[in-house]
């Protein structure tokens, strides 16, 4: 029952949004009604700033990271168990329990797993992702790019069956919480990155 139990867990920690709370303690808002009213680390730096914005990614991954070792130390480091935290933190920033189900869109929470999981992928992915970002300013694309390079670097790289499967499946979510910003990007309309307020 310990895995169960380590999952339980992991999804709690990720159902906890730092950008919300940022919101809450430097403002008083309800980071959600403003600016693209997503609650993660883009939305957190046009709307508080850069200091905030990057301290809150940086906490996002940490979540990703401190569910992989929750399920290691759960179940003496099973890979299979650490997938399954890894995948419940990310469930529980897209759709925490705390604030309504309305999260963010993973991406941060998802480095930290994979690269708790698998360096390598994730930063030739995140190369290709950072690059497209300076060039374009579009994070969405970015997260996007990464969504998909993610498990194309883990098959190359030769990783497990259930990395790899992982990797699938975050991608899903990516595009699932990145619907709307498709719809944008295709449109032309898409907000550009900014740390103006």
């Amino acid at each position: 029952m310990n895995y169960i139990l380590a999952i339980f867990i992991s999804y709690l920690l990720g159902s906890i949004s730092f950008s919300y709370l940022a919101g809450k303690l430097l403002k008083g808002i309800d980071i959600r009604q403003y600016g693209s009213g997503n609650a993660g680390a883009t939305n957190t730096l046009r709307v508080l700033g850069k200091g905030p914005g990057i301290t809150v990614f940086l906490l996002d991954i940490f979540k990703g990271v401190l569910a992989v070792w929750i399920g290691g130390w759960f179940l003496h480091d099973s890979l299979t168990i650490q997938i399954l935290c890894g995948l419940a933190v990310v469930i529980g920033h897209n759709w925490p329990i705390f604030f309504s189900f309305k999260g963010g869109k993973g991406i941060a929470t998802t480095i930290g797993v994979m690269l708790t999981l698998c360096f390598l992928p994730v930063l030739f992915a995140g190369v290709i992702a950072i690059i497209s970002i300076i060039i374009t300013r579009y994070v969405s694309l970015g997260s996007l790019l990464f969504a998909v390079f993610l498990p194309v670097f883990v098959w190359v790289m030769d990783k497990p069956a259930s990395i790899f499967w992982i990797s699938i499946l975050v991608a899903i979510f990516a595009f699932v919480r990145h619907r709307t910003n498709i719809v944008k990007l295709i449109n032309g309309n898409e907000n550009k990155i900014s740390a103006n307020k």
